[in-house]
């Protein structure tokens, strides 16, 4: 028997699925179809069909157009989409919007523009080409389609435009026949390079690995420029020998061109990426590509773990200890650990890599959860960086630099080397302050200071992103002795430009890199040692391998070394090891030099005489005995409104909830309401409220108790309020 009903999930904040009756075609569970939604269409997700509701038949409204007849996710990955909208708390509808491209969002067809094999209608194949000469272009389709039918990309080739193409597919002229047939790479696979030979330790973590093929999760632990890429390269022998994807995850856009470009060097199979940076077509037909098996190898940021892939065979997760790897707003996953239940669920290997593995994974590992697989040395002949503290106590210091920095820094330039400066601020100075009468150039709308950027000339909130002019005078006292406070990554190049003029400086950071390719021109100028100096913020601190770099410096080491976050130490840890895993990286000897007024600071000597292994198993210790993550589990509650009282009331009445039947058994702490390190942002006054449970389990019955009655409190509609399942940022 047909079912009539369709349950369908919109994207909406609302925590449940829309009935709505189903017309002549059936769509399919998974798939999406155009609805009406009050005045409005939207698109959502078809969750269900049933003969079911709890309303009257004529009160549901018909599914307007169904606009797949397959499922968009395999069962496995939309059974984990279904279980993170569980375990995060968030609308399952939002979930299945932001895992599928803008372009499904939006209601495109779900295949690849350049698979569309275009055929002849009856009406154009009767259409008369003595009518079309003042459009050539069109006349010349219909002349090539004559022949046979033509694949997009055939059509593209013969100087026709995608605009074309659209304008004779309107007339009725052309229509889709069907996807080009593709080829399946598995047939012609093979390795294209040769290969390195592994050491011990590398072939041992391969072969641990490739010994099998079911799901496990293995954390390597590898020092930086220990060969981690070349061990992930070996595990993806066996899965493409199978006709099996592999799916790759990184942090940072900045590192899929070079990632990118190792994979293809090694495999003759096709090799896609996937990253914000992308324009809707590019994404659309990447997805896609996986979907239908026409890719091998998909590498990509945080969301490039929705990718659907058909018959995947491994995950990797390079540098999973890194904070982008959770998303911050929405819905807030984390890609890591939704890759370790990916695994689970698809009953493939899970490997993490990292040179300084997050403190939940070093505890995953302890309690046997995951497998430990360590690389203790550098890959080849490839010498350990030497590590000193400058100790700047007292010392002169020009925009930031140091005297002693300065003449290690023409060291290294006057023996044809280049160097890295590491300092993570952007813009030329965080402050503008008043000599007079101490004024700071602050944010009308948030509490914090503007930035002081030169290029162009404005100051700029970093939290709002709101900008102004530069003032010529003090707004308190009128006096114009306005000096810069501090030192940021222009001013840094600008100095350093002016003390070796005959040496080329470069600049990564957010603001020279937005537009598309930039990054990738200053990457490849770097490995053509078009420049001699590095000045860079953490993007240039990630996995990027610079062989002519032999000395690394971090300008400022003591901004991080305070900080009321517990997670603080372990991330000023990491990145440490990371922009020190940047110098020495080929056969010559590198150095990494920290500037700093705290020399005999317990962390940095800790890392410095012991490394980070030492350091994060006794940092581990001591979260224990504080019963902090990864010993408990946290979730944060942030609300903010215009008015500070209405967001502290709405908290407070939330507590309320959250604690009823906590208080009997102890196993619910909740903690605040209290204003957020940042309490005002954007002109919006920021509150949170911290609930610590000792297990995962308990943290979800919990929630899942009170949230229903927190949404019900009148105050829930006059704020804007969000949920953090185990945060990483605790700002």
């Amino acid at each position: 028997m047909t079912p009539k009903i369709a349950k369908v999930a919109l994207p909406l904040p609302l925590y449940k699925t829309f009935d709505y009756l189903i017309g002549n075609h059936v769509p399919i569970v998974g798939g999406r179809v155009r609805v009406p939604f009050g005045k409005q269409c939207k698109i959502g997700i078809v969750t269900a069909l049933t003969d079911q509701s709890d309303l009257p038949l004529e009160q549901l409204k018909p599914i307007n157009d169904v606009l797949d007849n397959t499922p968009l996710w395999p069962t496995s990955l939309y059974n984990l989409l279904n279980w993170a909208s569980r375990y995060y708390q968030y609308p399952f509808g939002n979930v299945l919007t932001t895992a599928m491209p803008v372009s499904l969002r939006k209601g495109k067809a779900a295949f690849r523009t350049q698979n569309r094999l275009w055929k002849l209608t009856d009406i154009g194949k009767i259409q008369p080409l003595s009518s079309l000469t003042s459009a050539p272009k069109q006349a010349r389709i219909l002349t090539l389609l004559r022949n046979s039918a033509m694949t997009h990309t055939k059509l593209l080739e013969n100087n026709i435009t995608a605009t074309v193409i659209n304008k004779v597919e309107k007339k009725g002229w052309i229509e889709v026949a069907q996807n080009a047939h593709y080829k399946p790479w598995s047939t012609h696979y093979k390795v294209i390079e040769d290969k390195p030979t592994l050491n011990n330790e590398q072939a041992m973590a391969v072969a641990t690995i490739n010994a099998n093929p079911n799901f496990s999760c293995y954390l390597i632990e590898g020092v930086t420029a220990s060969g981690k890429t070349e061990v992930y390269l070996n595990l993806l022998e066996p899965v493409l020998a199978k006709g099996k994807q592999a799916l790759i995850l990184v942090p940072e856009i900045g590192l899929t061109p070079q990632t990118i470009e190792r994979f293809k060097r090694r495999f003759n199979v096709p090799v896609e990426v996937l990253h914000s940076g992308q324009n809707e077509t590019e994404r659309l037909n990447t997805w896609l590509a996986a979907r239908d098996c026409e890719v091998a190898i998909i590498i990509g940021t945080r969301s490039a773990l929705f990718s659907p892939c058909t018959n995947l065979g491994i995950i990797i997760v390079d540098e999973e200890h890194d904070v982008s790897y959770k998303q911050k707003d929405s819905f807030r996953y984390h890609s890591r650990d939704l890759a370790v239940m990916r695994g689970h669920k698809e009953n493939v290997p899970v490997v993490l890599g990292s040179a300084t593995p997050s403190f939940e994974s070093i505890h995953n590992v302890e309690i046997g959860k995951y497998h430990h697989l360590i690389l203790s040395t550098r890959a080849g002949n490839v010498l350990n960086a030497k590590h000193g503290i400058l100790d700047i106590r007292g010392l002169h210091l020009e925009s930031g630099l140091s005297a002693p920095l300065i003449s290690e820094i023409r060291r290294h330039l006057i023996t044809g080397n280049q160097v890295m400066l590491f300092l993570n601020r952007r813009g030329y100075s965080p402050a503008l302050m008043c000599h007079k009468c101490g004024w700071l150039a602050s944010c009308k709308h948030c509490d914090a200071n503007y930035t002081l950027h030169q290029q162009p000339q404005k100051l700029r909130c970093h939290h709002c992103g709101i900008q102004c002019s530069i003032p010529h005078q003090c707004d308190h006292c009128g006096s114009t002795q306005l000096i810069r406070v501090g030192v940021g990554t222009e001013q840094l190049e600008t100095h350093l430009a002016s003390i070796f003029p005959e040496y080329k400086t470069v600049r990564i950071d957010r603001d020279n890199t937005r537009k598309k390719g930039v990054l990738e021109e200053y990457l490849h100028a770097i490995h053509n040692k078009e420049y001699q100096i590095l000045i860079g913020t953490q993007m240039l601190a990630k996995g990027h391998h610079f062989p002519d770099v032999t000395l690394v410096a971090l300008v400022d080491t003591d901004s991080a070394l305070f900080s009321n976050d517990f997670r603080a130490p372990e991330r000023l840890a990491q990145l440490f090891i990371q922009v020190a895993g940047r110098a020495g990286r080929a056969n010559k000897p590198g150095m990494v030099l920290l500037q700093t007024h705290h020399p005999e600071h317990f962390l940095l000597q800790s890392l410095i005489h012991n490394g980070y292994n030492s350091f994060s198993r006794k940092a581990l210790r001591e979260r224990q005995q504080a019963s902090l993550p990864p010993f408990s589990y946290f979730c944060l509650i942030r609300a903010e409104s215009h008015k500070s009282e209405l967001v502290e009331q709405f908290l407070q009445q939330a507590r309320t909830v959250l604690e009823i039947g906590a208080l009997d058994d102890n196993s619910c702490t909740v903690m605040g309401p209290t204003p957020a390190p940042l309490h005002r942002r954007a002109a919006h006054y920021r509150w949170q409220l911290i609930v610590q449970t000792p297990s995962r389990r308990i943290l979800q019955q919990k929630l899942s108790i009170a949230l229903h009655s927190i949404r019900q409190l009148p105050l829930s509609k006059k704020v804007h309020w969000s949920l953090d399942i185990e945060p990483q940022d605790m700002n």
